[in-house]
């Protein structure tokens, strides 16, 4: 892939002090590289280091090969667009012109648009679905109508490079998932490099192609999102003590309740998750099973269940997995039985069902 921004040796800061040192970074054309890590780990001084708006303390930064510092403000402005958190409110300017201010690194001194310009600028609205509300005032617009007509007015200067910091913050889940997938377009599309920042850890294992971790003033780990989101690692980054990170759901569970289970949930594919949610928002402690390795059930019923009865992957339930089941039902002061369907590999459950049924301890969902 062709690499279009490197750091080598990069430290980042404010007055000369060290915020995240030693960093080599490498961008690429048509990759979202994304930036993660802890609140104050230092993601926003990196970003504003890279777009010039902090100096660099020590170290190099190079875009398309030169040294940024070589670049002057229009022609860094027709490389590198930037997307910052920091809320914008021109008065009495429509989302168009807005955009349009997009173009003035192509313009002359008057800021005049040509022809040129105007299908640029038509043609990042239409890419980031703000068309119909080009003529609104952009004070009056939705905050996620607000960022994409910012990323609108980023698209529209034509750059090899955007940068974004945690762009998808105050919006709504709608918001947040048209934003990212607008990102992927750009990238597939335009092949724009794509770096930001993002908190959202479960988005960012999803869109990335390629992470930084920042802890302690280091880049603490980079790599293909499968290398990095996994829960021991996560946890670790962001010192998770209270719950977990669950790498096969990319979310993070509460912590089980703990104590004697006083119910026990029979079901599968998929069915108990929120069965298990529901008990540990009530506080109340339980048990799970037999529950297969490779069920949809098994990450979330792993992290919150005081107790769980497993089978290993593609094996029917055993005897004697069949038989500690039982023993935690006697205990327990009711069965959930979540209505998952049964076949030749859970039939142990089914057995289970009818036990539970027999002693009078059975609740259907």
């Amino acid at each position: 892939m062709e690499e279009i921004l490197r750091t080598e040796k990069l430290s980042a800061g404010y007055g000369g002090k060290i915020i995240v040192g030693d960093m080599d970074i490498t961008a690429e054309r048509g990759k979202i590289l994304t930036l993660i890590g802890p609140n104050g780990a230092g993601k926003s001084t990196v970003l504003r280091t890279l777009i010039r708006q902090l100096d660099r303390i020590s170290g190099n930064i190079a875009v398309l090969g030169r040294d940024i510092g070589s670049f002057g403000g229009k022609e860094l402005a027709r490389t590198m667009s930037i997307l910052m958190t920091e809320r914008t409110d021109p008065e009495l300017i429509t989302c168009r012109d807005v955009i349009a201010s997009g173009r003035y690194p192509y313009t002359g001194q008057l800021g005049i648009l040509s022809d040129s310009d105007r299908r640029q600028v038509s043609e990042a609205m239409e890419l980031t679905a703000v068309t119909d509300i080009a003529d609104n005032d952009f004070s009056r617009i939705s905050d996620g109508q607000r960022q994409r007509v910012m990323l609108a007015r980023a698209v529209a200067q034509e750059p090899d490079i955007l940068i974004l910091d945690e762009p998808t913050s105050y919006l709504d889940l709608s918001h947040k998932l048209k934003l990212l997938d607008i990102l992927k377009k750009l990238t597939r599309e335009r092949r724009i490099a794509v770096i930001m920042s993002m908190h959202e850890i479960d988005l960012a294992q999803r869109i990335s192609d390629r992470v930084i971790c920042i802890k302690g003033g280091y880049i603490d780990r980079m790599g293909a999102p499968d290398e990095i989101f996994t829960s021991e690692y996560i946890s670790g980054l962001y010192g998770i003590d209270v719950g977990c990170y669950e790498e096969h759901y990319g979310s993070a569970e509460l912590s089980a309740v703990s104590g004697e289970p006083r119910y026990f949930v029979i079901s599968g594919s998929g069915t108990g998750i929120n069965i298990f949610r529901r008990l540990q928002r009530e506080g109340i402690p339980f048990a799970a099973g037999v529950i297969h390795e490779n069920d949809l059930d098994y990450p979330c019923g792993a992290a919150l269940a005081a107790e769980i009865v497993t089978e290993r992957a593609y094996e029917p339930i055993s005897v004697e997995a069949e038989n500690r089941a039982r023993e935690i039902i006697k205990r327990c002061e009711r069965v959930i039985y979540s209505g998952c369907p049964f076949g030749s590999m859970n039939e142990g459950n089914r057995r289970l069902l009818q036990y539970a049924e027999s002693i009078g301890k059975l609740k259907s969902e």
